[in-house]
């Protein structure tokens, strides 16, 4: 039985598991850096190669249970794609004591996702980390397009951005900027976390393009843009809405094969690790 990093067997089952693990290998829309389909088995690669000891939160988050939930493999169209995540999503909501994840994939595997959880939870935020706006109504004739991964959640959520520093003019019509933090204002405002979460409360959906983060610490992924978000930083926030929220679901993504994906990889597995970390410190308060 493969678990999810390497985790014991009566961690790994769904009856005794408090998190849902999904895997969605898609990469069909992407434009630039292709290889994203290759993300979730360099990322369950990566995880099984960490230390399963968190040494900030004193924890072993694995001990809560990992249930890998199973691979979304339909890549037909991303319409078809789209509507796999969503049926798949909607069906482990069911599970309401535990908690759903999904690794990608190209950032449109996030829409299925984000629909579904919308459908289940009222007064939803979505917290986006990324590079780029993500708001296209629609790309290269589908709206189930990378480059739209937010635009249905813009129109129905509370969406909140941050670490935008990339995106099209035409998309300028569709940020709501009260609620969007640009990486160049991030960098000159010591008060950018705090100015975050004010906007973040109730539900929330997390979904992390791992091209947030600056190229220096994550340069395996479709198109790396500098001046991105740090480290520690980036946990603190995460760790701050996990205590502040009802966090009911997030999504990685946007992890790339490349001659040297293992900084990447590690990173993400880190990521999910620690947000897991957070996610059962939050529970126990």
């Amino acid at each position: 039985m493969k678990t999810y990093a390497g985790i014991p067997e009566e961690n790994a089952t769904l009856e005794n598991s408090k998190v849902m693990l999904v895997t969605v290998p898609y990469d069909g829309t992407s434009t630039w850096g292709k290889g994203a389909d290759k993300g979730p088995e360099l990322f369950l690669d990566a995880s099984e190669n960490m230390e399963l000891f968190d040494i900030e939160t004193r924890t072993e988050p694995y001990l809560e249970g990992v249930y890998l939930a199973g691979e979304i493999s339909e890549d037909s169209t991303p319409e078809a794609m789209t509507e796999a995540v969503y049926q798949k999503t909607k069906e482990l909501l069911n599970h309401d004591d535990k908690l759903f994840t999904l690794f990608g994939g190209e950032h449109s595997v996030s829409i299925g996702s984000i629909r579904a959880v919308g459908e289940k939870y009222e007064n939803l935020t979505v917290l986006q980390l990324d590079a780029h706006t993500d708001l296209r109504p629609e790309f290269h004739g589908t709206t189930s397009n990378h480059a739209c991964a937010v635009y249905e959640a813009s129109k129905k959520h509370n969406l909140v951005q941050v670490g935008i520093r990339s995106m099209d003019a035409e998309e300028m019509e569709h940020v709501n900027e009260e609620q969007c933090f640009w990486a160049h204002e991030i960098a000159v405002n010591p008060n950018w976390i705090d100015d975050v979460l004010a906007k973040v409360s109730g539900n929330v959906y997390i979904t992390i393009d791992l091209d947030a983060f600056d190229p220096s610490l994550a340069p395996s992924t479709g198109t790396p843009e500098p001046g991105g978000l740090e480290w520690y930083p980036t946990l603190e926030l995460l760790k701050k809405v996990f205590e502040k929220c009802n966090v009911v679901a997030f999504d990685i993504v946007e992890l790339m094969d490349s001659p040297m994906p293992k900084p990447s990889a590690f990173l993400a597995a880190k990521l999910y690790y620690k947000m897991l970390a957070y996610y059962h410190l939050g529970r126990a308060k």
